[in-house]
């Protein structure tokens, strides 16, 4: 195994979905956990600021790039032992910079199911475990048992259970920057080789699916939130409408507006594409153009999604 170092001036384009953005001032890959702790202990020392990266699906990086320290969770082997009704059930213990779709194929293989309702969805378990991934009412949270994290102002290593992420909606106890994911632990079902099969082929539709509705290169996938139900009065069918899609598609923008080289996806309106050698600037620029022309038109102001890392000034409107 290469010896753990920290490395300087590191391209990020090419380590993001959006295949945009500057280099990392410097950048780590750590996999074991005092790897994780000699990194941060580098940071500290340093007074750099710390993002933890993983497959980059979800963020949208500076043309000035990062300038700090970027954590890129190496992968590992995953660890598989009996829950305690281990007839129907067993623990996953995977790093966090294992991606969700290896993940899923290593556990179809132990013929463990559950995750295979994330299939398509790019990202590692630190990820997934930072943002709580969703994907319709599967929340990554119904399956995590505990973790183990390490914390920024002490860099020791701890083991906290569920509860500790007060997970929600695009919303936990990492996002507060205090904490990192150092690995994971998932409870799955144990299936027989039929059932196996089954979610295997479920796997396929579900991946086929997001295929035939979504871009699945040069985009962070969903741009936006969806509203909250206090932000919005429009009633549809009975229920307020949240999703920040149906505006976006009201204004006509899905395959047709662009700035520079970034344009919204023609097959979701809520997904903006690198089409043509963008930069993070014409795809902050397209964003705010969608901003205001929904606000014109509906009076409410579309939220990020996605996160922006190494920019010095929040780049989109917030009112």
């Amino acid at each position: 195994m290469n010896p753990f170092i920290i490395q300087e001036n590191v391209s990020l384009a090419d380590k993001n979905w959006f295949k945009t953005g500057g280099p990392a001032r410097y950048f780590c890959e750590p996999e074991t956990a005092s790897d994780f702790q000699h990194a941060l202990g580098f940071a500290k020392e340093h007074n750099l600021q710390i993002f933890f990266l993983g497959e980059g699906a979800n963020i949208l990086i500076s043309d000035e790039g990062f300038n700090g320290l970027v954590i890129h969770p190496r992968s590992a082997p995953l660890l598989i032992t009996d829950a305690p009704d281990s007839n129907t059930h067993a623990f996953v213990t995977a790093p966090a910079g294992l991606s969700m779709n290896e993940c899923i194929e290593k556990t179809l293989t132990a013929n463990l199911t559950g995750l295979e309702v994330f299939s398509g969805i790019p990202g590692t378990l630190g990820g997934c475990a930072y943002i709580n991934l969703h994907y319709f009412h599967h929340f990554f949270s119904d399956f995590l048992v505990n973790a183990q994290v390490i914390e920024k102002a002490t860099n020791k290593v701890l083991k906290v259970d569920l509860n500790w992420f007060n997970y929600g909606y695009n919303k936990s106890t990492l996002m507060s920057g205090n904490y990192f994911v150092v690995s994971v632990t998932l409870k799955l079902q144990r299936a027989t080789d039929t059932e196996t099969a089954h979610a295997q082929g479920r796997r396929y539709e579900i991946i086929r699916h997001r295929a035939s509705r979504y871009p699945n290169s040069n985009t962070c996938g969903s741009f936006f939130r969806n509203f909250h139900e206090n932000e919005v009065t429009l009633i549809w069918n009975g229920k307020k409408m949240i999703h920040v899609a149906f505006y976006l598609d009201k204004i006509g923008v899905k395959g047709t507006e662009s700035v520079g080289g970034a344009c919204v996806s023609w097959q979701h309106a809520n997904m903006l594409v690198n089409k043509n050698n963008a930069t993070s600037t014409d795809i902050v620029n397209l964003a705010r153009t969608l901003q205001e022309k929904v606000k014109t038109e509906f009076g409410i102001m579309p939220h990020p999604e996605c996160i922006f890392v190494g920019f010095k000034d929040y780049p989109l409107l917030d009112r």
